[in-house]
């Protein structure tokens, strides 16, 4: 019969190398990976060394070792939205500025071919 512990721990093992398989077929980068492979490594230490995890939520404080998983779930899950903003950000960054180097470039060819440049249908001007 299958205990909690060893569910936790093939369900842990399961996205660990799930995880790999798409990073291997080009699915995931590793950027965007380290962060699920630490937490299922975080799990499979946590499921194997059970002992520590009550150990370490009576120093933190809490006084039902699941209050402090739920606590731990949802700080990681802040941070990893907040990250996911960064990076968003940033491509969206990286995107406006593509977009107008490739309307200099338009404007250009338009100017070597004698043309007058004629307004985009995507430009909204805005944005």
């Amino acid at each position: 019969m299958l205990t909690t512990k060893f569910l936790a721990f093939l369900l842990a093992l399961f996205l660990f190398l799930l995880v790999i398989e798409l990073v291997r077929r080009e699915k995931l980068t590793f950027k965007y990976a380290v962060g699920w492979l630490t937490a299922c490594l975080i799990a499979i230490i946590a499921v194997v060394f059970d002992q520590a995890l009550y150990t370490i939520s009576s120093w933190c404080g809490f006084e039902l070792t699941s209050n402090f998983i739920f606590f731990g779930i949802l700080s990681v899950s802040v941070f990893l939205g907040l990250v996911m903003t960064i990076f968003l950000c940033q491509q969206d960054n990286r995107n406006r500025v593509m977009a107008q180097k490739i309307a200099l470039l338009e404007l250009e060819i338009h100017k070597l071919q004698g043309k007058s440049p004629k307004p985009s249908k995507e430009s909204h001007g805005y944005g």
